[in-house]
């Protein structure tokens, strides 16, 4: 069956990428219910609690699943990477711990009383159980940031005497700089997904001619919001990212722009194609200076390349970094641009009666999806081949008893169990949609 570390890597990354399909939703739509039960308490208008009750039910499918596929991504520190858990355990078991122990559970414990304590609880008691999930979730999130961004850039920790790693400052690992640049990174990202999906959804009642006070309220809310932050996630997270990735990880930034030879004024890369083998980019599309400018500060900034390094330290798929970071950073770019025409034509009155430019709304939900899988993969194979970025390789971390043929096996099962699951959450979401709002005016 090969070599067992492709398969360890192969199966978290899979399992990884299908379950963060959900919680980027379901973050970035805690922020919005929360958003819409204020405007409702506001105004004393029923249409904002009518959609946030619409939300709060595609949120309560999305967070099942989430939960049922996050599940095995624990297990696998265990029966897959058992030597980078007995290495790294002191440190990062502490985020990992207090995710499930705290914010987990604030998390499930306010959507319980959000999706069926309506009735019982008073509106701003109701509006409270919508802040405690916003804050159960992102604090959430911000534990799981704070663990990848331990192995982006390891700081808080001490060698112990039997060769792992200890916890040293819980201050200095909890506030790592890198996190902080992350998680604002991660969440605008994940309230441009929630956007975009609201949207869409706005966009789908219009063209169908239902719900019309609730598809005129999802349009207004998704494209506003999905521009302002389609903005941020570009700048200036995307840019304090970036400046993070020049100082503290120079080969990775070579490696996503395909950059071999050093020098100032170093161009950005529009489009090209990275030749390894050859140790250039075929048929580049450049503008100058810019990339310098963008990693230091200043256009005359030096700019090293890969063959300014050791190659046993370059990322292992620098073809695959490449496209990531360039999928992105298109996607990022496009993803403003819609959203920037939506809320022209919206400031002038045109947007509900614009069929091609609803259409393109319809049909844009999965860019943000895309956009974050691609960012995901840019941070992740841009640190290889280091499992803790200088610390301990990739090739140290598997678990050494655990066979090729074992963990393909469980892979395909895990294959089969997901392709259900989605069967599953389509039929699901799809019956919501058609069902719509709970009360409306047609």
């Amino acid at each position: 069956m090969g070599d067992p570390l492709f398969w360890h890597r192969l199966q978290f990354g899979f399992t990884a990428t299908y379950h963060y399909l959900f919680p980027q939703l379901t973050m970035g739509l805690a922020f919005i219910i929360v958003l819409l039960k204020a405007l409702g308490l506001r105004s004393g208008e029923g249409r904002y609690n009518d959609a946030a009750r619409f939300w709060i039910r595609i949120f309560g499918i999305n967070f099942a699943v989430g939960v049922v596929t996050g599940i095995p991504l624990e297990f696998q520190f265990g029966t897959n990477w058992s030597s980078f858990s007995r290495f790294s355990g002191g440190v990062i078991g502490q985020t990992l711990g207090m995710e499930g122990l705290f914010a987990f559970l604030l998390e499930s414990s306010f959507l319980g009383l959000l999706i069926w304590g309506e009735q019982k609880l008073s509106p701003k008691g109701h509006f409270g159980a919508a802040l405690a999930l916003w804050l159960g979730s992102w604090l959430s999130g911000y534990f799981i940031v704070a663990t990848n961004a331990f192995m982006q850039h390891p700081v808080g920790y001490t060698m112990a005497a039997d060769g792992s790693i200890q916890l040293a400052s819980f201050r200095s690992f909890l506030l790592n700089p890198w996190a902080h640049a992350q998680y604002t990174h991660t969440m605008l990202a994940s309230v441009v997904t929630a956007a975009f999906v609201v949207a869409s959804i706005g966009a789908f009642w219009t063209l169908k001619g239902l719900h019309t006070e609730q598809a005129r309220l999802n349009l207004r809310v998704g494209t506003i919001l999905g521009f302002i932050f389609s903005v941020l996630v570009a700048f200036p997270t995307g840019d304090l990212q970036g400046k993070l990735v020049a100082k503290y990880q120079p080969i990775t930034l070579a490696a996503m722009e395909g950059r071999f030879e050093s020098g100032p004024r170093a161009g950005l890369t529009l489009v090209g194609e990275p030749n390894v083998a050859r140790r250039k980019i075929e048929n580049p599309i450049k503008v100058p200076a810019v990339l310098s400018f963008i990693a230091y500060g200043t256009f005359s900034s030096n700019v090293k390349g890969l063959l300014a390094y050791p190659e046993d330290q370059w990322p292992q798929n620098i073809e695959m970094l490449y496209y990531s970071f360039h999928i992105m950073a298109g996607l990022g770019t496009l993803m403003i641009a819609v959203m920037g025409l939506a809320v022209l034509l919206l400031w002038r009155g045109r947007l509900e009666t614009n069929r091609p430019l609803l259409w393109a709304l319809m049909l844009a939900f999965p860019f943000p999806y895309i956009a974050t899988t691609a960012g995901w993969a840019v941070a992740e194979f841009g640190r290889q081949p280091w499992l803790i970025y200088g610390l301990f390789r990739t090739a140290q971390g598997g678990s050494p008893t655990v066979h090729a043929g074992y963990t393909a096996f469980t892979t395909l099962g895990f294959a089969g169990i997901f392709t259900v699951l989605s069967c599953l959450f389509l039929y699901l979401i799809g019956r919501e949609i058609a069902h719509g709002p709970s009360s409306h005016q047609a």
